[in-house]
């Protein structure tokens, strides 16, 4: 199963969006329709709301009279807290019940949440890919007043009461523009659906890491947010089974040409712990692969972290998760707290950023490499092997001199 959330600012055009997933084959749980069936005549949120703001909020049949509640709730923050903690939990939790009913009745579905307030609620964290709809102020102030009856006072105020476009990007893997036409926006939600959505769910299906471009590009501005966004999530899928979580490898070094992917590590304490999470981390878009070790790099030292014998073969285990996003290839790589081959990937972009010569030394190999023609990931990183083996010495070496510690 594939969770999408997908969101945007009142007046975006989230909703259409939402729909073209819906032709297309996505089971959508709207948040807007969930927010107003828990506050229809008779139910407990509609009680609540009456007792926390007046009979005014009611129409004349008992119904929720939406505007003049608006009028009220968005009038300061306070108001707006106590209506967010009276409609939240049951949203939540009607949503729960239809994501659990459509696990039941479809097999592999792709199900895509419809959440107004994601970001606000801090729910970006909890898919494994975040769609936002976006259009400026001025737009949406316009398609509120033109097609949904609001005051421009109104627009503006619930506007204001959402979260900030910056805000919005930090959690955006995908950024859908609809500064355009109806029609514009659906083409580029179906050509979403085509090209990354279905894939990243076949892949979720047959536990097929997505293929990173076998060649290495100049440093991308994106990388470290979208870094941010994959540490958030783990931090999310992992909990407190993990002690930290680290953006690592060539991407996390500023200014180093790299092969697009993201290198995470996830430290645990031992390796029964990495396997428990195999169930959770599929479920945040990542699958187990079969590499269980990586090349051990003896060099003499006697201990590494509190643990002895450093070229002990059983200390340089791990597990590798790799996402199915076709769109943001990512290895995650969990080993245990101490172990050498976590203290060294640690070790080696703080060591790198501290030394611009050690830095230039691995670019210069890593092109020649490159142009050798090794063309997947494994024989990329076996060619690479033997020079590993001698800058993990020197990496030592300086951490001996400048007393390094993970930070």
């Amino acid at each position: 199963m594939l969770r999408i959330g997908l969101t945007g600012g009142i007046g975006a055009g989230k909703s259409t969006v939402s729909a073209t997933f819906s032709e297309l084959g996505a089971i959508v749980v709207d948040g807007d329709v969930i927010a107003r069936e828990v506050v229809q005549p008779g139910t407990d949120g509609l009680a609540n709301l009456v007792e926390a703001f007046g009979d005014g909020i009611l129409l004349p049949d008992g119904a929720l009279n939406r505007p003049a509640l608006a009028a009220i709730a968005f009038s300061d923050d306070e108001k707006r807290a106590t209506l967010n903690g009276i409609v939240h939990p049951l949203v939540a939790h009607r949503r729960s019940e239809l994501i659990e009913r459509a696990r039941d009745d479809e097999r592999n579905p792709v199900i895509v949440e419809d959440i107004p307030l994601l970001v606000e609620s801090q729910m970006a964290p909890m898919f494994p890919l975040v769609v936002v709809v976006h259009a400026d102020v001025e737009t949406r102030v316009r398609r509120l007043i033109e097609h949904r009856g609001f005051s421009e006072d109104d627009a503006r105020a619930r506007i204001n009461a959402q979260a900030t476009e910056d805000q919005r990007r930090a959690v955006a893997d995908v950024w859908l523009d609809n500064s355009g036409s109806a029609g514009e926006l659906v083409e580029k939600a179906r050509a979403l659906w085509h090209e990354r959505i279905q894939p990243f769910a076949h892949n979720l299906q047959t536990g097929t890491p997505a293929q990173p471009e076998p060649r290495l590009v100049p440093p991308d501005p994106l990388w470290p947010a979208q870094a941010d966004r994959i540490l958030a999530r783990l931090r999310t899928t992992c909990g407190h089974r993990t002690s930290r979580i680290d953006h690592i490898g060539s991407t996390a070094i500023p200014g180093m040409d790299a092969k697009d992917v993201i290198d995470i590590q996830v430290t645990v304490a031992s390796l029964e712990i990495a396997d428990e999470l195999t169930d959770a981390l599929l479920a945040a878009g990542y699958v187990r692969t079969p590499i269980t070790h990586d090349v051990g790099k003896p060099d003499g030292r006697s201990t590494v972290g509190e643990f002895d014998h450093v070229d002990d073969e059983s200390l340089w285990h791990k597990r590798l998760y790799c996402s199915a996003d076709p769109a943001r290839p990512t290895n995650v790589h969990l080993r245990v707290s101490g172990w050498p081959g976590q203290q060294f990937a640690l070790l080696f972009v703080d060591w790198l950023i501290a030394s611009p010569g050690a830095q230039s030394d691995y670019l210069a190999m890593k092109r020649r490499v490159a142009a050798q023609g090794h063309g997947s990931t494994g024989a990329y990183a076996d060619a690479k092997e033997p020079w590993f083996i001698d800058a993990y010495r020197r990496a030592w070496e300086w951490a001996d001199t400048t007393g390094w510690r993970p930070r």
